[in-house]
């Protein structure tokens, strides 16, 4: 039954009205009581009406009711990102993957919620709880304890390997079967934590975000043209770069099998002796495996001869030989000027530095004084060497440790050299069919690989780490590495519609809220209406606006 307000002859009636089906199936209404006419009627007078029919149904009074209203929780972000793990298939993939008749936890909906949580404010586990508090998370199960979401990182590691297989089953749709480029770089992650446990991955290395020694481990990752993330790797803090490239290919061509695969790599994987192990490896399946690998700045006093009789062409760019394979080098003018400048620069500074400790000396010499501790020629040379060190230039300052008195010069032959090697950028590679400008665009689109390292180091924040297990370093590196997939997935709808970053994407739609009201035994759910900005975020990220 209802109520409804039947118009007659300009007057308003309520009438309580039932909806029945006739002898021949089809809906019908009749009128089951005239409650009067209602136009002119003043506020207030069908309450006690409203209070009767409560109590015929056996409910509270409107005017009893108590209202109560829960805390309003984040939902656009994490609805947003659901749609697109789903769409990803890394929902199937994890639980393919984790599929396990004796676990109870849920580990696909554990595993996911801290991928979210690294991509929207990223947190340690016991911070990613505080945070689950705070949205409302599609699927999630109730009652998730930190040691849930430890039990869900172990078996996520314990079953690593077809984790990763499954994942690569899903993205593998997405890479070019006949021509895969693939770029490979490494980065170093800080990890705190004390005490040694067995196979450790905290090893002290050369950190290459505060360029001195530090507790880290080694993250690789390998990433399309598209930017699209591949694979990671895990390695100690301390390992060679140049050994981590031959296993980290075994597995490319293993997870995917491409038949001619261009292979870019920065400086510090070069390694001669690897790349005839990297062919042939390739070989093997009947693949051809092409190389873009940079030339380490310490090999270039090799290539002095080489460079000395290129011929540049009016892009800067010249063809040689090396090692056996092509040689390709870029110059810019502009680039090379300016480090001559800053160089002569620095060397003037040290230089003016010398002289000031010269005239103090000589001065002493001569019997005057000066405030302060009395110089010496031995702490000269200390002060002085320190300094040329710290600048990075001692190949062309010398200072002369056996003269008596506090001497320097200069190796104006190694400033030459040095001025032949500013500006350029030197290419080793075996891809016959490749242009030189073609070779160096592909080499420069590694510094997209940065990128991901510094979205990783910031938003997603990787690091510090303070895990102290290895399974449990690889889980969480694991867990990253999704939250960088979803982000730059992100940024590839995102940037193609011109819309804006995956940051801010996330902030704009984090404001869509999902709110639960109880009213007596009744609760009620509803999301806040989604803003005309919002709307063409979820079009831009091809997913339907929350309902």
């Amino acid at each position: 039954m209802f109520v409804r307000i039947n118009e007659s002859g300009g007057r308003r009636y309520l009438q309580v009205v039932e909806s029945y089906r006739n002898e021949a199936g089809k809906p019908r209404h009749r009128v089951v009581a005239n409650l009067g006419r209602i136009d002119g009627m003043e506020d207030g007078h069908l309450d006690a009406l409203i209070r009767g029919l409560c109590r015929a149904a056996g409910r509270e009074e409107p005017a009893k009711l108590k209202i109560t209203h829960a805390p309003a929780r984040a939902y656009g972000d994490v609805f947003a990102l659901h749609e697109l793990w789903k769409d990803l298939g890394l929902d199937r993939a994890l639980g393919r993957a984790l599929r396990s008749g004796k676990r109870k936890l849920d580990v696909e909906a554990l595993v996911r919620a801290m991928v979210f949580n690294r991509l929207c404010a990223a947190d340690s586990k016991l911070g990613c709880l505080c945070w689950l508090d705070t949205v409302a998370m599609p699927a999630m199960p109730e009652g998730v304890t930190h040691q849930h979401l430890l039990r869900a990182m172990d078996a996520l590691i314990d079953h690593a390997e077809l984790v990763e297989a499954e994942l690569a089953r899903q993205i593998r749709p997405l890479v070019d079967q006949d021509l895969a480029v693939v770029f490979y770089d490494l980065t170093t992650v800080r990890i705190h934590g004390e005490g040694e446990v067995d196979d450790d991955l905290r090893a002290f290395g050369m950190n290459k975000e505060t360029g001195g020694i530090a507790r880290q481990f080694v993250l690789g990752l390998v990433q399309t043209t598209e930017g699209l993330p591949l694979m990671h790797t895990v390695h100690p803090g301390n390992v060679a770069e140049t050994r981590t490239l031959q296993a980290m290919l075994k597995t490319v061509l293993q997870r995917f099998p491409v038949q001619r695969v261009v292979l870019v790599a920065d400086r510090g994987l070069l390694s001669m002796e690897s790349i005839g192990e990297l062919t042939a490896l390739a070989e093997q399946g009947g693949r051809k495996l092409e190389f873009i690998l940079a030339v380490p700045a310490r090999r270039y006093t090799e290539l002095a001869e080489t460079f000395r009789k290129l011929t540049f062409s009016e892009d800067g760019l010249a063809e040689g030989s090396f090692a056996g394979h092509r040689l390709i080098v870029a110059h810019d003018p502009l680039r090379a000027e300016d480090q001559t400048a800053r160089r002569r620069a620095r060397i003037a500074e040290l230089e003016a530095m010398a002289e000031k400790m010269v005239t103090r000396l000589d001065g002493q010499d001569a019997g005057e004084t000066t405030r302060g501790r009395r110089a010496s020629d031995r702490g000269a040379y200390s002060r002085f060497t320190r300094a040329v060190a710290e600048a990075e230039l001692t190949r062309f300052i010398k200072a002369d440790y056996a003269a008596d008195r506090f001497s320097w010069a200069l190796d104006e032959a190694a400033i030459s050299a040095a001025k032949l090697f500013d500006g350029k950028l030197a290419l080793i590679t075996n891809a016959l069919v490749l242009t030189p400008a073609d070779a160096v665009a592909r080499y420069k689109a590694l510094s997209d690989i940065e990128r991901g390292f510094r979205v990783l180091k910031s938003d997603i924040e990787i690091a510090p780490v303070h895990h102290r297990l290895p399974d449990r370093i690889r889980a969480h590196a694991l867990i990253c590495f999704l939250a960088l997939v979803l982000y730059r997935v992100m940024r590839m709808h995102l940037k193609a519609k011109g819309a804006a970053s995956p940051r801010t994407a996330l902030d704009h739609l984090a404001r869509i809220q999902k709110h639960t009201t109880h009213t007596g035994a009744q609760t009620f759910t509803g999301i806040s209406k989604s803003q005309p900005e919002q709307v063409s975020l979820f079009d831009a990220l091809d997913i339907k606006t929350p309902a």
